[in-house]
């Protein structure tokens, strides 16, 4: 006999987000080992600035050595530390996150508590702010993971805001007003709402005018407001980056004990193996409970030394911030124009690792009956694994979301070398319906031969 947890399939595994990443598992590209393997571009990781990271350590190798002034301290590291964590790492965390947000709020460690990442936290607050059959609101298209991550165990609702590309999926009162009565239509007792800033899928900033909106109608309605700021450091084009945290301070409401920010290094640093996440809060009993949740999942003492290390060295840090920037801001910008050749379009964004791709000129009807059709087609045959907007909650088909930082430049020309392939073979085929197949077929062997042979005549950069 199992717990009805196990048996239950509310585990939000099961969309094609991540039946995308179990395909790619099974055949994963690789330069020479695999060239028509699939490109994974459904994984939002961040690794075009590993180098600057691999030159602090190789410049600071006592650190993980795990010295101090020469002096060993594996003993102090190795030894239980408390779930408050290292408060030298703290103070370097709330100083980072301060510089991201060019040190107009100030962030306090007796507010944060340390997660194992952003899932951590998330669920955490969950488990603090809300009881099973609470509801949460989340502008939709949102990330697929809080289907698991802030309902699985939580037994928590989603309610979707439904934002529109008609207007560029901005916030609106109407679609804050409808989700709530949607919620409340079905006996959902609505405790808060939460966004991800910049957004994961869309890649664009809040707007200050929105979390203005936003911190109106959450203190209206005596809620929640979470902001999951992950993605704050990846800010590469303007409008800049702005915090709630700062909109609630310019309203007075900065000391509020119902605004809530998760933060992690996942993304701004690329450090998803790190483990590395918190909660940041005015509310004393969120932080002391939380705290007592994070025994479950605690970050260890090592990373903490090596972080509180790399953290606060200031000169490190402005020119990694600045630097990351710019490499985002560069391959958004090839993304989007080599997507452009080939007549796809994407939503304008300015920060996050991915971009909102427009593909429903390719769908055979306007359903998602074939958003699946097309989606299956480019993760089996084209041998590309990006995300649909189905899975991401969006309520028109034809959008995918498609990450571009996880790769190097030479596996990004792949991608786009077959996205050109298909949409070329599509618009010769149009008419041909059972040729389609064979020349689309025929067209990807090309374009693996002509990979292949590129990699005997030229070196290849390696992986960042």
């Amino acid at each position: 006999m199992l717990s009805s947890k196990v048996n239950s399939e509310s585990h939000g595994q099961d969309t094609s987000y991540f039946l995308g990443w179990q395909e790619y598992e099974k055949n994963p590209f690789h330069e020479t080992l695999n060239p028509s393997g699939i490109v994974q571009m459904g994984l939002a990781e961040n690794q075009l600035s590993f180098d600057l990271i691999e030159s602090w350590l190789e410049e600071h190798p006592g650190v993980l050595g795990l010295k101090k002034n020469e002096e060993s301290i594996f003993r102090q590291l190795a030894l239980f530390q408390d779930y408050h964590g290292l408060p030298a790492f703290k103070d370097a965390m709330a100083k980072f996150m301060g510089k991201i947000r060019g040190n107009k709020v100030k962030f306090h460690t007796n507010k944060m508590v340390l997660t194992a990442g952003s899932t951590s936290a998330n669920e955490t607050l969950m488990f603090c702010l809300a009881d099973p059959g609470d509801a949460f609101l989340i502008p939709a298209p949102y990330y697929p993971g809080f289907d698991r991550d802030l309902k699985w165990r939580t037994g928590v609702e989603i309610v979707p805001i439904h934002c529109e590309s008609s207007n560029k999926y901005i916030i609106t009162e109407d679609a804050l007003q409808n989700a709530y009565k949607r919620a409340r239509k079905l006996n959902l007792n609505v405790k808060g709402v939460l966004i991800t800033n910049p957004s994961n899928p869309l890649g664009t900033s809040t707007t200050r005018e929105e979390l203005d909106l936003l911190l109106t109608f959450t203190s209206t309605k005596k809620i929640h407001m979470v902001s999951d700021e992950i993605y704050s450091g990846t800010v590469f084009d303007s409008p800049e980056f702005t915090s709630v945290l700062e909109v609630a301070k310019d309203r007075n409401m900065y000391l509020d004990k119902k605004i809530h920010v998760v933060y992690s290094l996942s993304k701004d640093l690329g450090l998803p193996g790190f483990r590395v996440g918190l909660v940041y809060s005015n509310d004393e009993k969120v932080v002391s409970a939380a705290t007592k949740m994070s025994s479950f999942g605690l970050i260890s003492s090592q990373t903490q030394h090596l972080l509180a290390n790399l953290l606060s060295d200031e000169t490190f840090t402005t020119k990694y911030l600045e630097e990351n920037r710019k490499r985002l801001r560069a391959r958004r910008d090839r993304l989007v124009s080599s997507l452009k050749k080939a007549g796809i379009g994407c939503l304008k964004s300015n920060g996050g690792l991915f971009c909102w791709v427009d593909l429903r000129h390719l769908l055979k009807s306007n359903t998602f009956e074939a958003e699946h059709s097309l989606w299956t087609k480019i993760v089996c045959e084209v041998g590309l694994n990006i995300s649909p907007g189905s899975s991401c909650h969006c309520d028109e088909p034809g959008w995918f979301r498609v990450c571009f930082a996880n790769m190097s430049d030479q596996t990004l020309e792949v991608a786009m070398d077959r996205v050109h392939g298909f949409v070329e073979a599509m618009v010769m085929n149009t008419s041909h319906g059972k040729q389609k197949r064979t020349m689309w077929d025929s067209r990807r062997r090309s374009l693996i031969n002509k990979w292949v042979s590129k990699l005997s005549s030229v070196h290849c950069e390696s992986e960042r």
